[in-house]
Formats: C-alpha cells, structure tokens, sequence
C-alpha cells in the first residue's frame, strides 16, 4: 500500500544515488591523473542534495497527513 509521499521519497532516492554515481565520476579523474571533467559534471552532482530534498520532502508529507489522520480521529 502506498502512502502520501512514498512517490516523492523514491524519486528522491533515486535522484540521489545518480547524484552519488556522478560524485564518483567526476571524482576519479582527481585520483586518476587524468583530465577533470568540465564544470557542467560537477553541477550534476548537486543531485545528490536535490535527491535528500525530495526524499525530505516526501517524508514531511507523510508525517502532516498523518497527524490530520489522527486529530480527526480523536
């Protein structure tokens, strides 16, 4: 069953982790030697805090309509 808020907690969870996947790639060349990526990767990795928002978000949501659900419940 799926409750207020689950959608944005899994689309958080996955804006997230493709956040995290481009923090690794852009982080290897550093490790590597090699050339860094230009500037435009390392903005892709702000996905990673878009992600947390979202999944925040989402859990938020959960938690108000909860709370509705029990004070019009009492």
């Amino acid at each position: 069953m799926s409750g207020p808020g689950d959608g944005l907690v899994k689309a958080g969870g996955i804006v997230f982790v493709v956040g995290a996947i481009a923090t690794l790639v852009t982080m290897a060349p550093l490790f590597l030697g090699t050339d860094p990526f230009p500037s435009v990767a390392y903005a892709v990795c702000m996905l990673m805090g878009v992600g947390f928002l979202l999944a925040a978000a989402g859990v938020l949501r959960g938690i108000a309509v909860q709370r509705r659900q029990a004070r019009s419940a009492t």
